[in-house]
């Protein structure tokens, strides 16, 4: 009661609760649980329903007391190299958007030398965070060493590692790119491609080394000497000046954009036109392939997937508790532009 004299009215509403979300959408406490940890479990109709009572309710989930129970934070670690490569980069970018959009922050151990010491300690540290679970982008044989060496007991997804491995891993199909690349050069007319290679130490490099020469062998067609290089246009660039010399040389695949940038210079300054006298193919499709010159016809990794495929297998260990041994290959796709014609 007030002073004057009224009735004061007591406050008895409360912020909505997990089991009223349940009860909205006639689910289970378990269910409405899943669908909040992104488990693949779920049948889709079942996990919009609860999506939609979410929403009605405006029922925030309370992680604090959810860390407490599970001993694990809404947190992913991931280990990444400190790199402004595209590929890896661009995996990254596009895992914490998935992360995000699942309800989990993500928090980056970047290293600068992927091997067992820093890739160890790196995970270390998203332990002691007490992380959901772990991501290691891992593009290198030592980096693959690397995760082979890190004590069990928490999930760990691999990124772009060695597709031999029998631990949970999501790769872009390298060999079947290189292969799509490799066959447009020939379905154009070429009697055989080049191929500009990225490091050898790289698994996307080997793939699509295999990819590359698997579709020659294929066609019956001469394997020509393999052209090693790192990722950079200015490798690409010293890599061109000498393909430019061989007048043989009508077809090129290059491992990645930057390398196909620094071949089409080298053409260019030698006075070999793109296409007229020398195709060429990439891989990654950077945001500027369409404005080379000419725009470049490349292979385009589909990074969303592999995102979302990485925090699925994640979030299933995270859920059961188990370590399986699934892996998850996603295929590239080709983008033609202007940069692949007939042989002269």
């Amino acid at each position: 009661m007030s002073r004057d004299g009224a009735v004061v009215e007591q406050k008895t509403s409360r912020d909505p609760a997990m089991t009223d979300v349940a009860r909205l959408a006639g689910v289970s406490h378990q269910t409405v649980s899943r669908v909040l940890n992104g488990h693949p479990n779920v049948r889709e109709q079942t996990r919009l329903r609860v999506r939609a009572a979410i929403a009605e309710l405006g029922y925030r989930p309370n992680k604090a007391a959810r860390a407490l129970v599970t001993g694990r934070s809404q947190l992913i670690g991931v280990v990444a190299q400190n790199s402004t490569l595209y590929g890896p980069a661009s995996l990254l970018g596009a895992f914490e958007q998935a992360a995000a959009e699942a309800g989990f922050a993500v928090s980056v151990g970047r290293v600068n030398v992927l091997d067992r010491a820093s890739i160890s300690a790196a995970v270390e540290r998203h332990r002691d965070q007490r992380v959901a679970g772990i991501v290691v982008i891992a593009p290198t044989a030592s980096a693959n060493d690397a995760v082979g060496a890190v004590s069990a007991g928490i999930p760990l997804v691999t990124v772009d590692g060695d597709p031999e491995r029998s631990t949970p891993l999501v790769t872009v199909d390298q060999a079947a790119g290189a292969f799509a690349a490799t066959r447009h050069l020939l379905d154009a007319g070429h009697r055989t491609v080049w191929h500009v290679s990225g490091p050898p130490d790289w698994f996307d490099s080997a793939g699509r080394v295999r990819g590359w020469r698997s579709a020659l062998e294929a066609a019956d067609l001469e394997v020509p000497p393999l052209v090693p290089a790192d990722w950079s246009a200015a490798s690409g660039y010293r890599a061109g000046q000498m393909l430019a010399r061989m007048p043989e040389v009508t077809a090129i695949f290059a491992a990645n954009d930057h390398l196909a940038l620094g071949i089409l210079r080298a053409m260019s300054e030698r006075g070999r036109n793109i296409p007229r006298d020398v195709s060429v193919v990439g891989f990654d499709d950077v945001p500027e392939a369409a404005y080379f010159i000419p725009p470049l016809t490349t292979i385009r990794p589909d990074f969303d997937a592999v995102a979302r495929e990485t925090l699925g297998l994640l979030l299933a260990q995270v859920g059961d508790g188990e370590v399986g041994a699934s892996q998850r290959t996603i295929a590239p796709a080709l983008v033609t532009r202007d940069s692949v014609a007939p042989p002269a």
